[in-house]
């Protein structure tokens, strides 16, 4: 269900350059910001954008923990840097948080409100969240419901679109998505992502919640060095054509090889047929 009336197009998350960013320690809840263990790879996240552009890509997310300072003087500078290279911010990723938790929900939820602010002093047009991490039990998605829609509206007043994702534990099947989004009517927009569930039924399931989503994690399996599964991508990307899905391809790569920019050059090349 597309909100955005934008055409299909290919995005990044950083995510899929972690190692070229220095793969800087995760953070979390209550966790202190380790900003020793950023700026050490081959690209600053400042630098990013400039790169991406010559990687023929001018969309992206990026993964909270990415950030090496929460400072506004750095975020100006990153969003700066961002127009600079006109590369749109389509999502600030918050990789952590349980909503849902029945004692640690209201500390999570805290936690993850302080974001809005980031995503929106960065230009962000969306911040996707974890819808819970607990199992999907009437109570669980109560909770979750009650939550999002406070971190909805909240979004909606910096104008950013709030953004969850089939992952993690309440929403690991379809069913679970379908009566969280029935729940939401429309205060929410959601993420497809290939790659978070797996088994017999991963495309079955897939095509049922593909009609709901805004924007795709589109992650490729890689059978050897740089050979991706095309098989599994193609079926996947083929599940979203049938969708009419348009929002867009963000590009996940997390392979044993080192050289990420070859991995995504590889998904690239198989993703262009669909946003043309």
């Amino acid at each position: 269900m597309q909100t955005n009336n934008q055409a299909a197009r290919v995005s990044v998350s950083t995510w899929s350059l972690d190692r070229t960013l220095g793969s800087p320690d995760f953070y979390g809840v209550g966790d202190p910001l380790p900003a020793d263990t950023h700026n050490k790879g081959a690209y600053s996240l400042l630098a990013l954008p400039e790169r991406l552009v010559e990687a023929g890509i001018s969309t992206m997310e990026i993964c909270h923990f990415h950030l090496p300072t929460l400072d506004s003087g750095y975020l100006r500078e990153l969003r700066a840097a961002l127009e600079a290279a006109q590369v749109e911010l389509f999502s600030l990723l918050v990789d952590d948080g349980d909503i849902t938790h029945p004692t640690n929900g209201e500390r999570d939820l805290a936690w993850i409100r302080q974001w809005l602010d980031v995503a929106q002093a960065l230009g962000a047009r969306c911040m996707r969240v974890i819808a819970g991490k607990s199992d999907p039990s009437p109570q669980a998605l109560e909770r979750s419901y009650q939550a999002l829609s406070v971190l909805a509206a909240e979004a909606r007043e910096r104008d950013v679109r709030l953004m969850t994702e089939n992952w993690f534990g309440l929403l690991s099947t379809p069913q679970s998505v379908q009566a969280l989004f029935e729940r939401l009517n429309g205060e929410v927009g959601l993420c497809l992502d290939f790659g978070n569930w797996k088994g017999h039924g991963k495309y079955a399931a897939l095509e049922e919640i593909a009609p709901l989503a805004e924007s795709c994690h589109a992650k490729a399996s890689f059978d050897s060095p740089y050979v991706l599964d095309q098989e599994d991508f193609l079926r996947c990307l083929d599940i979203t054509r049938l969708a009419s899905f348009s929002g867009p391809y963000t590009l996940i790569y997390d392979g044993p090889d080192q050289d990420e920019w070859e991995g995504l050059a590889n998904e690239l090349a198989v993703v262009q047929q669909y946003v043309q």
